[in-house]
């Protein structure tokens, strides 16, 4: 895999070049580029509406890519060992923060969801972040404790019931998709970690009825289910979205009706904006576009999982976990959230990463592809030092 490297700060007898992936960087501007030309095409009705300007949710979402590209930055500039150092106070931060959320007067309500807090030029959702600090917290800790991780069902247990404590404050919010996506991310890495299959079995069904018992006893997921399996029994109360967004999938064909010339983003699709930007997408870009942006993603997601493979190869376990757990992160998101699209799984309030307009979404996302770098950067340098070393040597 080449590299393509620019001068870096120097450094007594370390490598003075910091090693960045053009595959990688390639791919998230291009999702960003495609996700801004959507994010405009497809609020350009409830901008209007809303505020009287066609181009206010794009103007913010330009603002919320300079935000993110920041945060990546600083990403970047952070050894992995801080966070892998710190990773304890990550914890007790992300918890803060789930907690904090809930509480009346801090958490700001949204059509009967708390998941936001109010901030001077946006709502942020906190669960993007805690997220984040969460995994970072199960990579540590698959390294400090590997032995009892993968020699113990006690040493497994300690980190899922972490999750699982996480996932009962998501479900309070309630946010069932967030907390699905957590759960299955950090059981993912815990896996690659090398616990036991038989042990990871227990917790993922436990999960799983636990999901499913939610999904029947609650009235409104009831209906969601319902409206899953036949949109058109309800197609203008229950099943109204899934058959919209149908609707303009259907109407893209092979070439697309044209950037901006989406009819279901006009007041028939709810959210075009954000959850279901991918069916305008496919309504304006058909099939030809929908390919184009799987095949953007699974680049993503396979650049991710060969610096974790890469990682893990040079000896740095954690940068390894962290670079899975972005990887899987990412590749579930997007799943879920076109799934939804396609009516081939149940609706979930997930954003698609880098595409969808959303603030919280977009900055945590380029801030956790931005210490994927600086994964990419370090496993980099420690192959470039051992060759050095390999030449030094009489």
């Amino acid at each position: 895999m080449s590299t393509t490297t620019m001068s870096y700060a120097r450094s007594t007898g370390q490598p003075r070049r910091f090693a960045f992936d053009p595959w990688l960087i390639g791919t998230v501007a291009a999702l960003l580029l495609v996700g801004l030309f959507m994010v405009a095409s497809a609020s350009i009705g409830v901008s209007e509406r809303e505020t009287g300007n066609a181009f206010f949710y794009f103007q913010r979402q330009l603002t919320f890519v300079g935000l993110g590209l920041v945060a990546a930055l600083l990403a970047i500039a952070i050894p992995t060992s801080v966070w892998e150092k710190h990773s304890i106070y990550l914890l007790g931060g992300a918890f803060v923060l789930l907690v904090l959320v809930l509480v009346p007067g801090l958490g700001h309500e949204v059509n009967g969801s708390r998941r936001w807090v109010r901030l001077s030029i946006m709502n942020f959702q906190v669960s993007e972040l805690a997220r984040v600090m969460l995994l970072t917290y199960i990579a540590s800790y698959a390294v400090r404790r590997s032995d009892e991780l993968c020699s113990s069902f006690k040493g497994f247990m300690k980190p899922v019931a972490v999750l699982g404590a996480a996932a009962v404050l998501l479900l309070a919010e309630p946010d069932f998709g967030a907390a699905t996506v957590l759960m299955a991310t950090g059981l993912a890495v815990l896996f690659l970690a090398g616990v036991r299959l038989h042990h990871l079995l227990v917790p993922v069904l436990v999960a799983v009825a636990g999901m499913a018992l939610l999904a029947v006893t609650s009235s409104y997921r009831m209906r969601r289910l319902t409206a899953f399996r036949n949109p058109w029994e309800d197609p203008f109360d229950s099943g109204f979205q899934l058959v919209q967004s149908l609707i303009a999938i259907g109407r893209g064909e092979w070439f697309g009706v044209g950037l901006g010339s989406s009819v279901q983003k006009l007041f028939y699709l709810p959210e075009a904006h954000t959850d279901f930007v991918f069916a305008v997408l496919a309504e304006e870009f058909g099939f030809v576009g929908v390919v184009i942006v799987l095949l953007l993603f699974t680049l993503l997601v396979g650049r991710a999982l060969a610096i974790s493979r890469n990682a893990a190869r040079a000896g740095l376990q954690f940068q390894s976990y962290i670079a899975a757990a972005v990887g899987i992160w990412l590749g579930l998101q997007a799943f879920v959230n076109i799934g939804v699209n396609m009516g081939l799984l149940p609706t979930k309030g997930l954003t698609l990463p880098l595409l969808s307009y959303g603030g919280s979404s977009m900055l945590v996302t380029l801030a956790w592809l931005g210490l994927l770098l600086r994964v990419n950067h370090e496993v980099q340098m420690t192959g470039r030092s051992a060759v050095g070393r390999e030449e030094r040597r009489p």
